[in-house]
Formats: structure tokens, C-alpha cells, sequence
């Protein structure tokens, strides 16, 4: 097992012990990384070991990297390992179904982490705001871990989501508002309740959740890297995650020599403050102004690692993308028709930008890509029957 180093700042590069709770860099409000202690796991030999050491029953998800991960006893519901679906028709295509997770989406792996590490610290009581997956994911760890959870999300959130999170046993306030209104009341009250802030990327272990997106896709394909990964991109925690995982592949010495994948964001034209940051070359994003698409997870006008984001985009050679929900839609239906895939509204973006950029030359059919479908579809069902125009027959 590694061991915790220290936490580090992402911008003025501070560390500070990880012997206690943290949310952000009390110096420049920069978001925390775990770093650890690797030398002791360097090497091919110690990476033959994960799937012996894993667990017992040779089962046991996103921890079969726990050498790389916190040394507690985790809170688990068998989140992680996902399928690498290859498609039917784009033989160089892979689909990371992240809708095989609990609760149905990728943020079961960032609150699994998140909530063990809550209740190794000794935290009661834990607060989010969500623009949906989030909701239901901390609820459901929450509730296995014996902790409170406090969600605030738009009151126009998937129906899914909103029935999850109650039945979870969570306390849920609906907001007449956006993914930030939600997150300005956590801030506002979270000193006089007692919460302590899970909000994306203020706090440090949601990221080391997320990280195991990039060991499993790495290892997947064989311990080489893809030529590029798609990625939905509302608070972009998985995309952050999944380049630090690529830094601790290296220094480890687990991932063969070669250039790191390209990352490619992708956006809702109805909400894209990454997009627009990096086409004008900007080092952070602008509040998005009347934020509208009914793909809810990337509905985030301003995410707090923007500045993190953005810098992984341009040290990639990757790029942003933003595409309509028209085409989000179109590529939803196609998916379904030709793949037997029912993606999510942002796994659908994902189909949809890589069919932009094998369009524009950007990428080439031999290119080896990675696509996430970050949710699953039935999760989405209002929304997406609302999107498509469909109404229960009479």
C-alpha cells in the first residue's frame, strides 16, 4: 500500500497534512490533490499484483486500485470497473459505460471516496449541491456509511434523481436556480448547520475517486494509452481526475512510454464556459448567463476547476467542444437505434463530438478513442422523453 505524502495546492503548489479534513487551499482557495508516497510500488511486478491483490472474491471495482488510493476501510456499494464496450460500427471506438456504476452514474466513484473518507475523519453531516448524479450518489453512500446528507439541486433536475436522493433518506432542498444558486446556499450555510462541503473540487478526495476512470481505461486497453478520451464536462472533476491518474502511471512506470492521450471537453451549447475560455485563450471560464439544456450534469455555469480544466486541454493538444442539444439528441437516438445503447443526454455529447472531429480530420478512423458515457440513459427518461417529444399514449 502507498502512503499519503501530503496534500498539495493545484495553484500556488502549498502542502499541508492530510491528518484532517480539508476543503480548499486556505491560502489561495486553490483545489487540493492527494499526493502519496510511490516508490515502493514502482514497477511492472507491482502492477501484475492489482487484480491478485484486489479482494477475495476477485471482485471489488475502482479498489482494485486502492495502492494508489487512501490506506482506510472503504465505503463501498461496487462501484468502478466498468465495461470497455467496443462499437458495432466504429471499430476503433470504445464506450466507457459509466452507467454500470451504483446509483447509476461516474459520481459514485468520487462520493464512494469522498464519504469514506468523511466517516474515517469522523464527519457527521455532509452537504452538496448537484445538478442531479451527485444527489443521488452521496445519498446513497451517505446512507451506508450512517451519515447525514444535505443536497441542493434545481428543482428541474432529472425525476430520477430528485426520487433517489429522497428515498436515500437525504434532506433535499429544491432551487428555483442553476447548479451555483444551489452552491451559494451550501456556502451560505454550511458554518452555522455543521456540514462539511463535498461541493466538486472542494474537497480533495472526489478527485481521487474520479482518478480510477484513467487506471481502468489505461488498463483496459492493454496498459497503452488511447489516442484521445472524450469527456462531458459540467464540473469536470472525472477529466482532472483522469490526468493525475496518467502523472501516477508515468511516475509509477506501470503505463508503456508514449504520448498521453488528447482530451477533448465537451459541452452543451447551452452551457459552455470552458468552451468559450478556451477559444479565446483564457486561463478561466465566465459565468455562463441563462444556462439551458437538458443535459443536466452540464449545466454548471462556472465550475471552480476551470483554471485546472484548461490547462489539461492545452498541455493535451486536446481541445473544448460545444454541440447543440439538437445534435446531442440525434446522436442520442442514433446510439440507441444502431448500438443498443441507451446513453445519457452527456454521453450522448460525447458520441456526438466524435463524429465532429472524424468529420473535420481531426482524428482519423484509426485513431484508438475512448468516449464516456458518464450516466445511464433510463436515468434521464423525462428529460430525454420531454427532449425527443414523446408522451405516454393515452
Amino acid at each position: 500500500m502507498s502512503k499519503i505524502s501530503h496534500l498539495e495546492c493545484s495553484r500556488c503548489r502549498a502542502t499541508f497534512a492530510a491528518d484532517k479534513p480539508q476543503t480548499v487551499c486556505p491560502q489561495c482557495a486553490g483545489s487540493l490533490y492527494v499526493r502519496y508516497v510511490l516508490a515502493p510500488l514502482k514497477g511492472i511486478a507491482n502492477r501484475e499484483q492489482i487484480a491478485k491483490a484486489s479482494s477475495p472474491t476477485g471482485w471489488s471495482g475502482m479498489w482494485r486500485y486502492r495502492c494508489v488510493l487512501p490506506d482506510v476501510e472503504p465505503v463501498t456499494l461496487g462501484e468502478g470497473w466498468t465495461p470497455m464496450l467496443r462499437s458495432r460500427r466504429y471499430p476503433n471506438v470504445f464506450l466507457k459505460e459509466e452507467g454500470a456504476n451504483p446509483t447509476g452514474s461516474f459520481k459514485a466513484r468520487g462520493l464512494a471516496l469522498g464519504v469514506t473518507m468523511a466517516r474515517h475523519y469522523g464527519l457527521k453531516k455532509l452537504a452538496v449541491p448537484s445538478a442531479g448524479n451527485a444527489a443521488g450518489a452521496l445519498a446513497a453512500y451517505a446512507a451506508a456509511a450512517g451519515l447525514e446528507a444535505h443536497i441542493f439541486m434545481p428543482k428541474d433536475v432529472p425525476f430520477a434523481n430528485y426520487v433517489e436522493a429522497i428515498l436515500y433518506g437525504a434532506k433535499i432542498t429544491l432551487v428555483d436556480g442553476l447548479i451555483s444558486d444551489c452552491g451559494r446556499m451550501v456556502a451560505e450555510r454550511k458554518e452555522k448547520e455543521g456540514w462539511f462541503d463535498t461541493s466538486t473540487l472542494k474537497e480533495p478526495f472526489r478527485v481521487e475517486g474520479k482518478k480510477t476512470m484513467g487506471y481502468e481505461l489505461v488498463e483496459q486497453l492493454g496498459w497503452e494509452y488511447p489516442a484521445a478520451v472524450f469527456y462531458p464536462t459540467g464540473g469536470g472533476v472525472g477529466l482532472i481526475g483522469m490526468w493525475k491518474a496518467f502523472g501516477e502511471l508515468e511516475e509509477l512506470g506501470w503505463v508503456r512510454p508514449g504520448k498521453r492521450p488528447r482530451m477533448i471537453a465537451v459541452q452543451s451549447a447551452g452551457c459552455a464556459p470552458v468552451v468559450r475560455a478556451f477559444e479565446q485563450g483564457e486561463k478561466t471560464s465566465q459565468m455562463w448567463q441563462n444556462a439551458a439544456t437538458f443535459a443536466s450534469g452540464l449545466r454548471v455555469p462556472k465550475p471552480y476547476g476551470d483554471y485546472i480544466m484548461l490547462e489539461i486541454l492545452r498541455e493535451s493538444g486536446g481541445v473544448a467542444l460545444s454541440i447543440p442539444d439538437e445534435q446531442i439528441l440525434a446522436s442520442l437516438k442514433d446510439w440507441a437505434k444502431n448500438e443498443g445503447i441507451f446513453l445519457s443526454p452527456e454521453g450522448a455529447a460525447a458520441t456526438a463530438a466524435y463524429d465532429h472531429l472524424l468529420s473535420t480530420g481531426y482524428l482519423k478512423p484509426e485513431d484508438r478513442v475512448v468516449l464516456f458515457n458518464t450516466g445511464a440513459g433510463l436515468k434521464y427518461t423525462d428529460v430525454t422523453a420531454e427532449a425527443a417529444g414523446l408522451h405516454r399514449p393515452a
